[in-house]
C-alpha cells in the first residue's frame, strides 16, 4: 500500500520492528490537528526526597516493551485471537508512524463493548469475524493510536495510516477496523475520514495540586471525607499492611504472589484471564520503573495486589486480585494508594479502569472516552450510525448528571476540621 511518498505495509510481530523506531514514534508529541497540550513536567520529588525524570508524552501502553511483552508471553497472539497486524508508515525506508493492531477473532479483552453488533450483523447473512483492531490488547486506558513521530508531519502521516487500517481490512476481508480508547483529537480526525464515533465513560482522579491525601480530603464534603476516612481505617483492621513496589523492589516472588491474585479474581470475573504468568516476568525486566505494585501484607504473607503503570502524568490503574477478603480492601489497595501514589508523584491523573460508579465517592469523577469504527458494509454502517447517535446522547447526559453527584464540596466551604466519624 503506498500513499504519495509514504508506503504502508502490516507486520505480524512488533519484533519486526526496531524499538527505536517504535518508541521514537509512541513517545512523539504529535498529534492530529494540533500538538497535544502535554506540559513539560518538573521532576516530581519521590518519598527519599530524590527527583524522578519525567519521560515527557509517555504512555506505557504503547511502548514497544508492553506490547512485546504481551506478544512474547502468548498472551496477545493468534491462538488468543489477538493475532498482530502491526501497520507502519515509511519514508524513504524509514519509519514515521505505526498502529498497534490486530485481527481479532472475537471481541473479548477490548472492553468496548460490540458483541451485540456481531449478532445483529451475522444474524443479516453477514460474517462479524476477523475483524481489525487498534488499540491495546486487555488495557481500556487512553493513550494515542496512531502513533507519528514528527509533528511536523502529522496530518499527511495520519491520514496515511487512517487509509491504511480501511486498505488493511479489504485486505484481511476484516467486516470492520475498531480504534479504540483513542485520544479526542485521533477521534475527530477519524471521523473526518469515514470512522464512526463513539464515545462511553470511565471514572478518573485529578489531582489539582495535592500537597497530600489530606489535602485531597478536604476538598470532599463531610460525608464522603468521613467515610473514605472509616473506610481505610477498617481495611486495615486485620493487621494488614500496604507496600507500593516499584522497580527493583519488584521481586519474582511478589510477581508469583500477584499473578495468584490475578489467576483467583480473573477466574471469577471472566471466567479465563488473558495474561500468562511470563508476561508479569517480562514487563519486570524491560519497565519495572513503570509500574506500581501495590501489595497487602497479613501475618508475614502477600494477601491482595493491584498493578498500576506509571505514564508521564498519569497513574494508570489496571487489575487487581485477592486470596483473603477483607472489608474495604480492594477500596484502598487500588483507589485511595492510588491517589496517594499520584500526589507523591505529582501526577495528574489516576486512570482506575473501566466502569464502577462506586468510584464516583471516592474521589473519581466521569470522563468520557473516545472510539472511531469503520464499517466496510454500507448498510450496517448506517444501523450502527444512528445506534451511536443515541447512545451518544446517553453518555453526555450520564456524564453530566454523574459529575453532579460528585462528592466534592459545593458553595460555601465546610468545616474542614477532624469530626467524628
Amino acid at each position: 500500500m503506498t500513499s504519495s511518498d509514504i508506503t504502508l505495509e502490516a507486520v505480524s510481530s512488533i519484533s519486526q520492528i526496531p524499538a527505536a523506531d517504535w518508541d521514537a514514534c509512541a513517545t512523539s508529541q504529535a498529534d492530529l490537528g494540533d500538538l497535544l497540550a502535554l506540559d513539560t513536567l518538573a521532576s516530581p520529588a519521590r518519598d527519599d526526597g530524590a527527583c524522578i525524570t519525567s519521560k515527557i508524552g509517555y504512555n506505557p501502553f504503547v511502548s514497544h516493551a508492553f506490547l512485546s511483552a504481551l506478544e512474547k508471553s502468548n498472551s496477545a497472539c493468534a491462538r488468543t485471537g489477538w493475532g498482530p497486524r502491526h501497520l507502519i508508515a515509511k519514508r524513504a525506508g524509514a519509519i514515521v508512524g505505526v498502529v498497534p493492531c490486530y485481527l481479532k477473532s472475537h471481541s473479548q479483552g477490548e472492553y468496548v463493548f460490540d458483541r451485540g453488533w456481531a449478532d445483529a450483523y451475522e444474524r443479516a447473512g453477514g460474517q462479524y469475524y476477523p475483524k481489525l483492531q487498534a488499540s491495546v490488547p486487555f488495557t481500556p486506558a487512553t493513550g494515542p493510536r496512531l502513533l507519528i513521530r514528527d509533528a511536523s508531519d502529522a496530518e499527511r502521516v495520519g491520514a496515511a495510516l487512517a487509509g491504511g487500517l480501511v486498505g488493511l481490512a479489504d485486505a484481511t476481508q476484516a467486516s470492520s477496523v475498531h480504534v479504540t480508547f483513542a485520544r479526542e483529537n485521533e477521534w475527530k480526525f477519524l471521523a473526518d475520514r469515514g470512522f464512526l464515533q463513539r464515545t462511553d465513560q470511565q471514572f478518573h482522579f485529578r489531582n489539582e495540586g495535592y500537597a497530600t491525601f489530606d489535602d485531597f480530603l478536604a476538598t470532599l464534603n463531610s460525608r464522603h471525607r468521613k467515610a473514605i476516612k472509616r473506610e481505610r481505617r477498617d481495611a486495615l483492621a486485620n493487621g494488614i499492611t500496604i507496600h507500593a513496589l516499584t522497580g527493583q523492589d519488584i521481586t519474582e516472588d511478589a510477581w508469583d504472589a500477584f499473578f495468584a491474585f490475578y489467576m483467583e479474581t480473573g477466574s471469577r470475573k471472566w471466567g479465563r484471564p488473558y495474561l500468562t504468568r511470563a508476561f508479569y516476568s517480562l514487563i519486570g525486566e524491560t519497565m519495572a520503573e513503570d509500574v506500581a505494585l501495590i501489595m497487602a501484607k497479613r501475618d508475614g504473607k502477600w494477601i491482595a495486589g493491584a498493578i498500576n503503570f506509571i505514564g508521564s502524568d498519569t497513574l494508570f490503574g489496571r487489575h487487581w486480585g485477592a486470596v483473603e477478603h477483607h472489608p474495604f480492601l480492594h477500596f484502598e489497595v487500588c483507589y485511595y494508594q492510588a491517589i496517594d501514589f499520584a500526589i507523591r508523584r505529582g501526577l495528574k491523573t489516576v486512570e482506575a479502569g473501566a466502569q464502577g460508579e462506586h468510584k464516583i465517592a471516592r474521589g473519581y469523577l466521569p470522563q468520557t472516552t473516545y472510539s472511531a469504527h469503520y464499517i466496510v458494509d454500507p448498510g450496517f454502517r448506517r444501523a450502527v450510525a444512528d445506534y451511536l447517535k443515541h447512545e451518544r446522547a446517553h453518555v453526555a447526559e450520564a456524564v453530566r448528571e454523574l459529575t453532579e453527584a460528585g462528592p466534592f464540596r459545593k458553595g460555601d466551604i465546610e468545616r474542614s476540621d477532624e469530626e467524628p466519624a
